[in-house]
């Protein structure tokens, strides 16, 4: 079976219920899962049948427990998973929103175990045992210096052992705030710059890529993605996600690949989404989906109609992780967008 890794901060998210603003739900009951990028990004591997594996820093404590039980109820393999005797669980508390209200995001993660656990402190020969891809995003780099400096030497062990490096940019303006005074956008594009020369394939936003990177986007994608490639050239693929919204709960949202060894932008469809459940996740789910089709060796224009459809999917799901199967990934790229009820 394939194997893939991905590193990075899983924290305890806490949701006001339904809509709720913060003033109305607390004091009260929040609603309380566990959610990351990469641990997102794992999960939904897991559910599409691939071994995947989850590495992090924890807290030797029953909350932490209770994390990677979930994460092993779901497939993960968590056995690398660092315990440690100094640190913290990060949290983040979500407000969903509505309509014209956008929905907003408190993070409290400031000196967490990962944010704090230096490099030397994984085992990388047992971690890297096997793994076809390694999956890593721009957020664990932002929320400390040695987190950042844990990043880069994630992503060079994976390239010493050839490892195609898998990069979520995932661009968190209320992140990155470890190096004062530069401001956040210079030093995410300094620490991604960093980055890049080791990753393989580069997935993002286009106002993550020109945020963090730097790069003047002109409403020519093929353009971005060629500048990309062309400025880290062990990139082999750029892939986007692509999202209109009018409102909070009406969105529309399509993916796009660009294959450098051929100079060719493939785009997949573009679904509109009016009932917008949870669009946290979304990202992740499609990272995923990209992932499983490059292990599938499915033709780009395959993977990125796979990967789209699978972040689609997402929106209809609540929480972070995708619970979505292959097989309805699949029916909904080959047309079956009815949300029908299957009897």
């Amino acid at each position: 079976m394939s194997r893939v890794v991905t590193f990075g901060e899983i924290m305890l998210r806490l949701a006001t219920p339904g809509f709720a603003r913060f003033q109305q739900a607390i004091p009260g009951s929040l609603q309380a899962t566990f959610a990351g990028a990469e641990a997102s990004i794992a999960a939904s591997l897991a559910y599409l049948g691939i071994d995947a594996a989850f590495l992090t820093s924890l807290p030797d404590h029953t909350i932490a427990d209770a994390c990677i039980a979930d994460l092993r109820s779901l497939g993960v393999e968590t056995k690398h998973i660092l315990r440690t005797q100094s640190g913290r669980l990060g949290t983040y508390f979500l407000e969903h929103g509505a309509n014209q209200r956008g929905g907003n995001v408190i993070y409290d993660r400031e000196g967490s175990s990962i944010a704090i656990t230096p490099a030397s402190a994984y085992d990388w020969d047992a971690t890297f045992t096997g793994c076809e891809y390694f999956v890593i995003s721009g957020i664990t780099p932002a929320i400390s210096r040695n987190a950042a400096e844990v990043a880069l030497a994630a992503v060079e062990e994976a390239a010493m052992r050839k490892i195609p490096v898998v990069c979520d940019m995932n661009y968190r303006t209320k992140l990155w705030h470890w190096d004062p005074p530069l401001p956040a956008r210079d030093l995410a594009t300094r620490t991604m710059r960093s980055l890049l020369p080791f990753v393989t394939i580069f997935v993002g936003g286009i106002s993550d890529a020109t945020a963090m990177l730097g790069i003047d986007y002109n409403g020519d994608l093929h353009a971005l993605a060629k500048q990309i490639t062309a400025q880290f050239p062990n990139l082999t693929h750029a892939a986007f996600t692509l999202r209109d919204g009018s409102t909070s709960a009406a969105q529309s949202f399509s993916g796009a690949l660009f294959e450098a060894a051929t100079d060719t932008l493939h785009t997949a469809p573009r679904y509109t989404i009016t009932q917008l459940i949870d669009r946290l996740g979304a990202g992740d789910a499609f990272t995923a989906g990209l992932v499983f089709s490059f292990l599938q060796n499915s033709p780009p224009p395959t993977a990125i109609s796979f990967a789209t459809a699978a972040g689609c999917l997402a929106h209809s799901i609540e929480g972070d992780y995708n619970y979505s199967t292959r097989a309805e990934i699949e029916s909904l790229m080959q047309g079956d967008a009815a949300g029908r009820v299957s009897r």
